[in-house]
């Protein structure tokens, strides 16, 4: 469908305006990598004038990034409340497991060889992972393996899948912090994101595919499960 822009519309935005989309962005993206690092857990108040100060921007500019929060299901406005990390639901379990399929089963479906300097990353958010379980900081190790499957989305070499993938990321992660026992839940995850990035880096792509959709159907349960 062709969308008619009047006028005004078609306008070059102003630098100021231009200035105050990438404040808000900057401040989008910081709560987002917040939530995916386990630092804002559901429930928690995003309180305005602790934000404003923060971030040092104007009140309309701080709404305008907590908007777009709400917008990417990662929080939700309350009248007389304000706004609140979200609780996510089964429902919304579901639905990002159907979206991990999609993208990442699809990105280890192709032909040519993968790049070293993607191998390079995945082989190091493994790594991280790693060290993480070694030192027993399992929230780390949480944030790594989301990072490891992000890696697997950027085979798509696409930035929007890139971007709408982060937000599902941020997602999973607040189904995480329903788990009341993040060693127990974390753990079992380690090698099984071992397991699939080996076959990667073997060129085994259609193991790994078969591997990491046995992954994804045993995580989806286990999210259930705490849910």
């Amino acid at each position: 469908m062709t969308t008619v822009r009047t006028s005004a519309e078609s306008k070059p935005a102003s630098p100021a305006a231009e200035a105050d989309q990438s404040v808000t962005d900057r401040i989008l993206t910081t709560i987002r990598d917040e939530i995916i690092e386990g630092k804002l857990l559901p429930g928690t108040a995003l309180v305005e004038n602790d934000l404003t100060q923060l971030h040092d921007v104007s009140r309309n500019t701080l709404r305008e990034a907590l908007r777009l929060l709400c917008r990417e299901g990662l929080a939700v406005h309350y009248r007389h409340r304000g706004v609140i990390v979200r609780t996510l639901t089964r429902h919304d379990v579901r639905d990002i497991y159907r979206v991990r399929r999609t993208l990442e089963l699809q990105a280890l479906a192709r032909e040519a060889p993968i790049e070293d300097d993607d191998l390079a990353l995945m082989r190091e958010a493994i790594r991280c992972a790693q060290e993480a379980v070694e030192r027993e900081d399992w929230r780390a190790v949480g944030t790594y393996s989301l990072l490891f499957h992000r890696h697997i989305v950027r085979l798509l070499d696409s930035a929007l899948f890139d971007a709408f993938f982060t937000t599902i990321l941020a997602q999973l992660r607040l189904v995480f912090a329903s788990a009341p026992d993040e060693k127990r839940f974390q753990k079992p995850w380690v090698m099984k994101d071992q397991k699939i990035f080996a076959l990667i880096e073997r060129g085994n792509l259609d193991k790994a595919q078969a591997a990491l959709a046995d992954y994804l159907t045993e995580s989806e349960h286990a999210m259930l499960d705490y849910l």
